[in-house]
């Protein structure tokens, strides 16, 4: 899906950096735009654009574990903050930051680097994403002992199973990735035995006493739901995650990588949620919402409508975000694409301002369609307000129904295990200059990405992971 651009396209956008005098790109400006990182994009702009590959490499490595990742999926909140963004296109930093990772990996540059020496403290980590994984690969380069725990029978967690296989393949992106840090010296224990507190897997008190400190990295995976609606325990409505977790493991389980683009899972093939000839509503936008529509073009929905809470944003960036905030403007994405050439004139299937009040099934239970009314937005009392539209509640048939509308926190019985504080559904772990940085009510045990800050993008988890890594080096010295 992701498309590679040229290399003489790419190095006259490196090229485009130059002329800024005060680059915002590299930091996080209003904690929505800017790099996180702190990746030091103007530096390795300037050497793309001399054709300096290797030592432009080194330059993004120094800020960033998992430039492969990011390189695909991120939003690039550093292009939104680019000085260039005021009067013109901002520079393409996320092409030029894939094609130098993917030039590394061509060239034999990202090779395992082991520590030179071990200092025998043991750290556990829970949670396989990109922050548990940023977390581990830093505390495994201080020379520490670590064990990465992870329920799913693959390591990457939403890098695995909530990213499609056509944003970031598996093989060739995640897992080659965490192969190099098992190569590096970081032992990763994957399905039942990973499942800390479930059957099989290590309890909170052995990995206590096993390790000198406890990382949770296990992302914030509570999905907010729609469960006071009539209709909702109908056969046919699920969580978005649901979907997109049971696709990605029937293409790896079913050897299916590659193969049946567009076309379904290959004949006899079938994903626990198949889409196929069904007419699929998928509530919630956002990359999730986005995920699961191009998910559902290529197993062959015979129709998508995608329904949004919020009223259309405006085609450029609005006037109350300007730069360098985040740009509140529509952006289609490639499902929004993909999706429209299901239909006959090539439309947009996103509704906006629509609220779903019913969920209509048939006599065994599965359900056929779905009552929504359109909503009217205004500000008041310095917010935005709905209210529902009189006369305006319409009926749309749907034989799968997605609910892709974010997550509201991380799961109570690892918090309840470690003894640590939630707060408003988050683990509660400071965040300051001190050693008590990511420290959890339990003095051994930490916290970092989602599970800490809430649902964000991967750019901030691997942000937090090596934040996370420093603060457990404060500690165990």
């Amino acid at each position: 899906m992701y498309d590679h651009k040229d290399e003489s396209e790419v190095r006259t956008q490196a090229a485009r950096c130059m002329d800024c005098g005060t680059p915002f790109c590299h930091q996080s400006v209003t904690n929505r735009s800017g790099c996180p990182l702190g990746n030091l994009i103007p530096e390795w702009n300037a050497l793309v654009k001399k054709g300096h590959w290797h030592e432009a490499f080194q330059r993004l490595r120094a800020t960033n574990n998992f430039p492969e990742f990011t390189g695909r999926v991120c939003p690039a909140p550093c292009e939104a903050a680019c000085t260039l963004g005021i009067i013109d296109d901002p520079v393409g930093i996320k092409s030029v930051e894939l094609m130098i990772v993917d030039k590394a990996y061509e060239m034999g540059w990202m090779e395992p680097a082991p520590p030179p020496m071990r200092t025998n403290k043991r750290v556990a980590v829970i949670g396989s994403g990109p922050s548990g994984l940023a977390a581990a690969d830093e505390l495994n380069k201080m020379g520490h002992l670590v064990t990465v725990y992870e329920r799913s029978d693959r390591v990457g967690g939403l890098m695995m199973y909530g990213v499609p296989n056509m944003k970031a393949d598996k093989e060739n992106v995640v897992q080659r990735r965490a192969d190099i840090m098992v190569r590096e010296g970081v032992s990763f224990i994957t399905g039942q035995a990973g499942n800390v507190g479930g059957d099989g897997g290590p309890l909170a008190k052995e990995l206590l006493s096993s390790n000198d400190a406890v990382l949770l990295a296990n992302g914030a995976t509570v999905g907010r739901d729609l469960k006071q609606l009539p209709g909702r325990d109908l056969q046919g409505v699920h969580l978005a995650m649901q979907f997109l977790h049971g696709s990605t493991q029937a293409l790896l389980d079913n050897n299916q990588v590659g193969k049946g683009w567009r076309q379904g899972w290959g004949t006899g093939d079938k994903t626990p949620l198949d889409a196929r000839g069904k007419r699929v509503i998928i509530i919630g936008g956002g990359d999730t919402g986005n995920d699961c529509i191009g998910t559902a073009v290529r197993q062959g929905a015979k129709s998508i409508v995608n329904l949004e809470l919020m009223p259309k944003p405006p085609p450029t960036r609005s006037p109350s975000t300007p730069w360098p905030h985040w740009p509140t403007m529509n952006k289609v994405d490639y499902g929004h694409e993909e999706a429209a050439e299901l239909t006959n004139g090539g439309e947009d299937i996103r509704q906006f301002s629509m609220s779903t009040k019913e969920f209509i099934g048939d006599d065994s239970g599965h359900v056929t369609a779905i009552k929504v009314v359109s909503l009217e937005w205004k500000h008041a009392d310095g917010r935005m307000q709905m209210k529902e539209v009189p006369g305006s509640e319409k009926t749309l048939e749907a034989d799968l129904v997605l609910l892709a509308l974010g997550f509201v926190g991380a799961e109570s019985p690892i918090s309840d295990m470690f003894g640590v504080k939630v707060e408003r559904g988050n683990y509660a772990a400071t965040f300051s200059n001190t050693a008590n940085d990511f420290r959890t009510t339990n003095s051994q045990v930490f916290a970092a990405g989602d599970c800490r800050r809430g649902q964000s993008l991967v750019v901030w988890a691997i942000a937090e992971g090596r934040e996370a890594a420093k603060a457990i080096q404060k500690y165990l010295e």
